[in-house]
């Protein structure tokens, strides 16, 4: 993708454990210049509010304090507006990510339900053939979680499960989130320096 045109990505973040990943991820890519369609469920804000300590009835405070200085264009979309642009397949962007990805989201997708804004979005990737990038955070996992995701990477899917890696020495906790938003960029081949890749001088 070329770095220097600014580009329409949707981000989602459900009630799975760590909103963190997504609320990073939607950092990134405004910093990069990018404009960032953001979709939060009612389960993610709760997670917001038990993992980051946030205030659940100030959305609109937590969006500015978190993205507010960022350089980018953030739209955030309520969940239950099927009628928000992104819900078209005429509107155009680049790529969908779900960061985290609860099992019930997965499920939906994999079933191509799309009774809210976040699985409607995610209809829309597959649909017109664009890139969909689902964060599953779970475990352990049964069969029917197994099945669901198998059959999304069999439709083009990219499944990369919240498993930060240890061989580049983290030594924080936003050392092991760097590195999960980092391989969710690989995946969109956007340039980063979130984490020290193998092979790499320390």
């Amino acid at each position: 993708m070329n770095e220097h045109k600014a580009k329409n990505f949707v981000v989602g973040i459900t009630g799975a454990s760590g909103g963190i990943y997504g609320v990073q991820l939607t950092k990134v890519l405004l910093s990069l210049g990018h404009s960032v369609h953001l979709v939060v469920s009612n389960a993610g804000w709760r997670v917001f509010k038990e993992e980051l300590g946030f205030a659940a009835s100030d959305r609109e405070g937590f969006l500015n304090e978190q993205f507010g200085d960022c350089p980018g264009s953030l739209h955030y979309h309520p969940i239950a507006d099927i009628g928000a642009s992104i819900a078209s397949g005429s509107f155009r962007t680049e790529a969908m990510v779900i960061m985290p990805c609860s099992m019930g989201t997965l499920s939906a997708v994999a079933q191509g339900s799309s009774d809210n804004l976040m699985t409607r979005a995610a209809d829309v990737m597959l649909k017109e053939g664009r890139p969909l990038v689902l964060v599953p955070r779970e475990t352990p996992l049964h069969a029917i979680h197994l099945e669901n995701m198998l059959k999304l990477s069999r439709l083009g899917v990219k499944m990369i499960p919240a498993m930060p890696a240890f061989y580049y020495g983290p030594t924080t906790i936003e050392d092991l989130i760097n590195f999960m938003v980092g391989k969710v960029l690989d995946s969109l081949n956007i340039e980063h320096s979130l984490f020290r890749r193998w092979g790499d001088e320390g």
